[in-house]
């Protein structure tokens, strides 16, 4: 099961909505009193939690006023940190993620920051009292999977009690189960099922894949090596010896 700041999740999959996809989106909505309450009763009923997100904040200044107007608006402490650097890769800015990550654990919030695979920024942001990371596996969107798997992996192994999810990239349930695989604990995805064909059927199949990636992580997977490995040895197998008549 999986457990983020002291919530259980039977669910790993994580979906984005877009909801709000700018700051000034979110203080319309905060301006006319509350007139969306009738989509988020919805989400209550359904038991799902509600993330807010910081998405096309720039700075750290403004991701700290969109989180608090967030929490008075959806009634929840809970926020997707995002402070974007580059308009290009949408790469998070590390130092002022970090610094308003401090800002809002400070202030109560349980902050969920979209960061890289960057070892000494998970660092800094654990340090600022983040008990969750969100690493991306490639920019926002792309679809490409996993461009660091060796970072991913180093930060899993250097991390083992923080909940890890990657966040952004994944375009294939392929790639989520891998991710699963490497030990993550859970999968947030916007694109790869809102530009699907049949997102409610894609939705599925990640599901289902990050299922199975958990379930082999559990189990065990075996190295990979360099030389074949007979699955049936063939040491101190008797072999007989027939002689065909001429």
């Amino acid at each position: 099961m999986l457990t983020l700041y002291g919530k259980n999740f039977v669910s790993r999959l994580l979906l984005g909505t877009a909801q709000y996809p700018s700051p000034e989106d979110l203080r319309r909505e905060s301006a006319r009193a509350r007139t969306g309450q009738g989509f988020w009763a919805l989400i209550e009923e359904l038991g799902c939690r509600v993330l807010a997100n910081t998405a096309g904040c720039r700075t750290a200044k403004e991701a700290i006023a969109t989180a608090e107007m967030a929490r008075e608006l959806f009634g929840t402490s809970w926020i997707k940190l995002e402070v974007i650097a580059n308009d290009d890769t949408l790469q998070p800015d590390l130092f002022g993620l970090v610094e308003a990550a401090r800002v809002l654990s400070a202030d109560g919030f349980e902050v969920l920051p979209y960061t890289t695979e960057d070892l000494s920024a998970a660092e800094r942001l654990v340090a600022a009292g983040c008990n969750v990371l969100m690493p991306w596996a490639a920019p926002i969107g792309s679809a490409r999977g996993l461009i660091n798997k060796d970072a991913l992996k180093t930060l899993r192994a250097y991390f083992p009690g923080i909940p890890l999810i990657v966040d952004a990239g994944i375009g294939a349930p392929s790639h989520a189960a891998e991710v699963m695989e490497m030990g993550y604990d859970g999968v947030l995805l916007n694109t790869a099922v809102a530009k699907a064909g049949d997102p409610p059927k894609m939705a599925e199949a990640f599901a289902k894949a990050i299922e199975g990636g958990r379930l082999a992580f559990e189990a065990g997977l075996i190295e990979p090596r360099d030389m074949a490995a007979p699955s049936t040895p063939v040491a101190g197998t008797p072999f007989f010896k027939i002689d065909h008549a001429s």
